[in-house]
């Protein structure tokens, strides 16, 4: 029975019951029986008529007269589930109640009250009524503020950790969210320590089985729902409400512990539950040994609030999953520093992943490559949920390879183009087998694998090299899936250094970043990418937003840029590029750029004049590929 109804503690405190000077015989331990209804009965047979919870008054002169009778009416009243029995002395019973209906009483644990005074009956019914409607109202009005907060929270899509923190505050009670292997997606410890709230969450979790898909476990104290839709359950919400004690609620109204307002005045009921001896009947003091369930509004809360989570779910059903997005979430808060590191480590504890001392590494995974024509992006002709997608895929194959590779890591998208993780190893000496082994799994989900592509058609006759030259590049300008694939694996995994805190934790992810950004262009076909891997393109990388490298960059190229710009079909600057990636050999770079030799030297010399440059100059040409390598640092987002 919902502790919206007064207990026949509450009862006895009443003014019009304490007129009638109320000493407690029998059945101490009821006392914190709930009062559903007060009965007034002159009868001995009323049992049949009551349907549990009623407080009965009588002045005894329809008991029966006899022992065994008032044995009988006593066991009866216990049967129905009444909360208590209050006598008027003075009718039927003078001096006090009998010793045989106190004994029976005492037995059945039923409380059971003499009034020593008379008193009118229908001034106790007043009182206890208001004092049940009263709170059935306030139970009412909490009830509608539950589901306008929940609607409202539904229709503006609210995430989990937001409808997770409007139940605790509406309930005043610590929620948790989990998923069904016992992790925690989201919490609220409603001003209690989070500490001790998610401390061996997952065991603890585990001891919880109510009985039902909504039910209250009373050993643990716990009020669990079990979350999903369309036959899907993926998690439980759990709300504590410790059994027996005192809710205490913020936002909520409770229901008074006392009458209304408007009828009697309460007073204490400290002197009410003293035992006093009957005949020589004692009252032993024990506690009440009842059942006690939560208030009927925070079932109906936690109900509604796993509704909008399972709606929500719902909404966001072709997006990343929760669990991820609990990731992304923290290694956001790492990067960024929005949250606190100490609430960072607790949040992924509880999700099962341990960083308290453990040696961290920032790995960074991305696509070499953004251009479609390079192979590092979504065809020419894929909508706009092409990159999105293909960065799911990402994601998923990086969590499968952590998987296969047994490591344990915070893991999400870091961006639109690269995934980031921060493995959680045992120590330090594990740090480069780990990423060995991690980069290993990658492959072996054959996400470096390149779809298979016809092969361009050949002259049937030999031919002038150099015709044939012009004419290979003429087929590969006409068809770009026929041109060649940058060498090396199409996905770069890039590693930063580790570190021994979690504090330090963002400087191996931003590492990771640079580097796998640095590595871009850097055709080996290495498992890993560190800081020493990629040299110069690294460093540059590094000062990309400096004024001065940019300022270089312009003094460099700028004309170059200015002239590809107005003369866009030419596009001089992959002519220049081409020629100082082959060593300055004009042979191979014509080659690699599709243009017949005589056409490729016109165009150097072209870009002599435009530079004022000798492109023959060891000296000059260095200066331009450090200037190329600043400039791909630069514009890379």
């Amino acid at each position: 029975m919902s502790p919206v109804f007064p207990t026949v503690r509450e009862v006895l405190a009443l003014v019009p019951v304490r007129h009638g000077a109320p000493r407690l015989v029998a059945g101490d331990a009821g006392l914190d029986r709930p009062v559903r209804w007060v009965h007034v009965a002159e009868v001995p047979d009323i049992a049949t008529l009551l349907g549990g919870g009623e407080l009965v008054l009588t002045t005894g002169i329809g008991l029966p007269a006899d022992d065994a009778g008032l044995r009988a009416f006593i066991g009866d009243l216990a049967d129905v589930g009444v909360s208590g029995l209050v006598v008027e002395l003075g009718r039927r019973y003078v001096s006090g109640v009998p010793r045989v209906m106190a004994a029976a009483a005492e037995r059945r644990g039923l409380p059971l009250v003499e009034l020593r005074r008379a008193t009118p009956f229908v001034r106790i019914t007043e009182a206890v009524h208001a004092l049940i409607v009263d709170a059935q109202l306030t139970e009412l009005r909490a009830t509608e503020e539950i589901h306008q907060r929940f609607t409202e929270l539904s229709v503006e899509g609210a995430e989990p950790a937001e409808v997770v923190r409007q139940a605790a505050e509406l309930a005043g009670c610590p929620v948790v969210l989990e998923n069904l292997s016992r992790q925690v997606l989201a919490y609220d410890p409603a001003g209690e320590s989070a500490e001790l709230l998610l401390d061996g969450w997952e065991q603890h979790s585990r001891r919880i089985r109510p009985a039902g898909r909504t039910a209250y476990d009373p050993d643990s104290g716990w009020l669990v729902t079990t979350v999903g839709a369309r036959g899907q359950d993926w998690g439980r919400l759990l709300l504590r409400w410790p059994a027996g004690g005192e809710l205490t609620t913020s936002g909520l109204d409770s229901a008074p512990a006392g009458p209304h307002p408007d009828s009697v005045e309460t007073a204490a009921a400290d002197d009410l539950t003293e035992s006093a001896p009957v005949d020589g009947v004692v009252s032993p003091r024990r506690r009440p040994a009842i059942e006690v369930v939560p208030p009927t509004r925070l079932t109906i809360l936690i109900e509604r609030a796993a509704s909008t989570l399972a709606l929500g779910r719902l909404i966001r059903r072709d997006a990343e999953g929760l669990e991820r997005q609990i990731h992304r979430t923290l290694l956001t808060a790492l990067i960024d520093h929005s949250r606190p590191v100490d609430e960072v480590a607790l949040r992924a504890k509880a999700l099962g992943v341990t960083l308290d001392r453990r040696h961290l590494v920032g790995v960074v995974v991305r696509h070499r490559a953004d251009d479609p024509a390079e192979g590092g992006g979504p065809g020419p002709d894929a909508g706009p949920e092409a990159g999105p997608a293909r960065l799911r895929d990402l994601a998923e194959a990086v969590g499968q390879a952590l998987r296969e590779a047994k490591l344990t890591a915070l893991t999400s998208a870091v961006d639109d183009q690269a995934v980031g993780a921060l493995l959680a190893l045992p120590d330090p000496a594990a740090e480069e087998k780990a990423l060995a082994a991690f980069a290993a799994a990658l492959r072996r989900v054959r996400l470096d694998a390149d779809p298979a592509r016809p092969p361009a058609p050949r002259p049937a006759r030999p031919v002038d090299p150099a015709a044939r030259t012009v004419a290979v590049g003429a087929l590969r300008a006409a068809d770009p899936a026929s041109r060649p694939r940058p060498a090396g694996p199409a996905v770069i995994v890039a590693a930063g250094s580790g570190v021994g805190s979690l504090r330090e934790a963002r400087r191996s992810l931003v590492e990771a970043r640079q580097v796998a950004e640095a590595a871009r262009r850097d055709r080996r076909d290495l498992p890993y990418f560190r800081l020493p891997h990629v040299g110069l393109a690294g460093l540059l990388h590094l000062l990309r937003d400096e004024p001065r490298l940019q300022t270089f960059v312009e003094r460099e190229l700028g004309g170059l840029l200015a002239y590809d710009a107005q003369h866009p079909r030419e596009q001089l600057l992959g002519t220049l590029r081409a020629y100082l990636e082959q060593g300055r050999n004009k042979s191979a770079a014509a080659a690699a750029a599709h243009l017949s030799r005589p056409a490729f030297y016109e165009r150097l010399a072209r870009i002599g004049r435009i530079l004022d440059v000798d492109l023959d100059s060891v000296e000059q040409c260095l200066s331009l590929h450090v200037a190329l390598l600043a400039l791909d640092a630069v514009r890379t987002p």
